[in-house]
This record gives structure tokens, C-alpha cells and sequence, in this order.
């Protein structure tokens, strides 16, 4: 079992229990997956872009990711639906728990003046999304192979039912927030 599987049965369950008053310990919200997501509008004139995403999102993740395709055609940006544009893995279980602790503990300590994520980005439901931009912060990106800096967006998806809930659990499992 990971480290923060044992951290949120132990601590978590029990604190959050307390605070909101559940009655039965299904209730306490968990995390239910994070799906991360590299947008590649450059794919449209360069196809090493989806290559070299691919090959980045593979390593911090360790799972083979899949490709998102556009749905509508746009004239103005040369898009034809179907064309790919992204690129996109839904980590749960066991790696979603790995990579969370990765991303707290080690990928937010290396990003440059990092005075902790906004709590603001919740979307009404306790999930959370937050974006890095650049992909060198993860530790297994080697900076001598990377072609171009490229952003990801990270969401993280709960079973807490408002913000507070979701906001609760994250900060209870190490997510810094700002003040």
C-alpha cells in the first residue's frame, strides 16, 4: 500500500469524519482519478510535437497516453475536425496515489518562486485543476532531451460534493495551498 493510501485511512478518513459530521465513513469524500492533459496546437503543422508529448507524458505517469482529436473544424486556426491536438491519461488507483504524492512533495517544491497553489480553481463540485508550465519539473523529464517547454493541466477529481469538502481533503493530504 502507498504512503499516502496508509495516510489518508489513517489521518484523513477520521479528520475530515470529525470536521463535516459524516455519519458513515463512505461518506468522506477520496480522490477518484487525476487526468492529465498536454494541449498541442503546434500539432497541427508539426508531428513530432504528438511524439515528443507522448514520449514526456509516458515518463511522469508512467501509463501510454492517449491522443485527443479536435471535434469541430476551425478555418481560422487550419484545423480539420479529427485532426489530433492533445494528448491525455487518467491516472487511478494505485498511481493516481503515487503520482499525487510525486506532484506535493517533489514536483511543487522544484517549480521556480512557487508560493503555493491558488485555492480558487475548484469547479463547484470539489474537483481541483491546476497547470504547470513547464513539464521539466517532473523529475523523470531529462532538460537535455526535451525539444520544447510544453504546459500540462492537471485535474484532480473527487467524490466531495462542494469546494470546502474538496478543498478539505486536498490540504489534509499536502496539497499547499496559499493563504
Amino acid at each position: 500500500m502507498s504512503r499516502l493510501k496508509e495516510k489518508y485511512a489513517k489521518d484523513v478518513v477520521p479528520e475530515l469524519k470529525k470536521k463535516f459530521e459524516y455519519k458513515n465513513v463512505m461518506q468522506v469524500p477520496r480522490l477518484e482519478k487525476i487526468v492529465l492533459n498536454i494541449g498541442l496546437g503546434e500539432a497541427i503543422t508539426n508531428a513530432k510535437a504528438l511524439e515528443a508529448a507522448e514520449t514526456d507524458l509516458s515518463a511522469i505517469t508512467g501509463q501510454h497516453p492517449v491522443t485527443t482529436r479536435s471535434k469541430r473544424s476551425i478555418a481560422a486556426f487550419k484545423l480539420r475536425a479529427g485532426m489530433p491536438i492533445g494528448m491525455m491519461v487518467t491516472l487511478r488507483g494505485k498511481r493516481m496515489f503515487e503520482f499525487y504524492d510525486k506532484l506535493v512533495n517533489i514536483v511543487m517544491a522544484r517549480i521556480r518562486d512557487f508560493q503555493g497553489v491558488t485555492p480558487d480553481s475548484f469547479d463547484g463540485q470539489g474537483n481541483y485543476s491546476l497547470a504547470i508550465k513547464e513539464q521539466i519539473v517532473f523529475p523523470e523529464i531529462d532538460y537535455d532531451k526535451v525539444d520544447k517547454l510544453r504546459g500540462l493541466e492537471i485535474t484532480i477529481v473527487t467524490t466531495a460534493t462542494t469546494d470546502e469538502e474538496g478543498k478539505s481533503l486536498l490540504q489534509s493530504m499536502g496539497m499547499p495551498f496559499k493563504k
